[in-house]
């Protein structure tokens, strides 16, 4: 398998199906843009490095550095780092999900987001930040941490939750 094919094939893996995402994504085709980009098939990882672009239909995620390991069963985690990694998607209900943090992890088996060090997440008008946010990306669930009382929101959270309009 020629490298540049086997990078693609290996970075489709990372990519979220889930239920609450726009699901026409998972029908889209994988555009992926990196400085560089390398395979080591012995680890099943898959590294790209230097204004990472990932995006899938409306899902994108955006960072400096993004690895990808496959464990024996299939399931993939991808970890993104970067000052910071954004990442977004549009869902099937209505809104977008947004977030940003220093460290975002995906696992691909439980469709869980974990988004570290000084996390920020916003749906709709609705906000949270902390330390640390896990994001459930089937339910729409999120919980978030503060941290280290040595922060700057001294190891609180900070959610802000819009009125629902009539």
């Amino acid at each position: 398998m020629k490298p540049a094919r086997a990078l693609l094939l290996a970075a489709a893996l990372l990519l979220p199906a889930t239920a609450s995402a726009l699901t026409s994504d998972r029908n889209q085709p994988i555009q992926i843009e990196a400085d560089q980009g390398s395979l080591d098939q012995g680890n099943r990882s898959t590294e790209f490095s230097g204004n990472v672009v990932i995006q899938q239909g409306t899902m994108y995620i955006r960072a400096a550095k993004v690895r990808v390991v496959k464990a024996a069963d299939g399931a993939q985690t991808m970890t993104a780092s970067g000052s910071p990694v954004h990442f977004g998607q549009q869902l099937d209900r209505q809104g977008t999900v947004k977030g940003l943090a220093a460290r975002v992890e995906y696992q691909s088996a439980t469709g869980i987001v974990k988004l570290s060090g000084g996390a920020k997440l916003e749906r709709g008008g609705d906000r949270a930040s902390g330390d640390t946010i896990t994001y459930n990306t089937r339910t729409e669930v999120y919980t978030v941490l503060g941290g280290s009382r040595s922060n700057a929101n001294k190891g609180r959270v900070s959610i802000t939750i819009q009125p629902q309009q009539k």
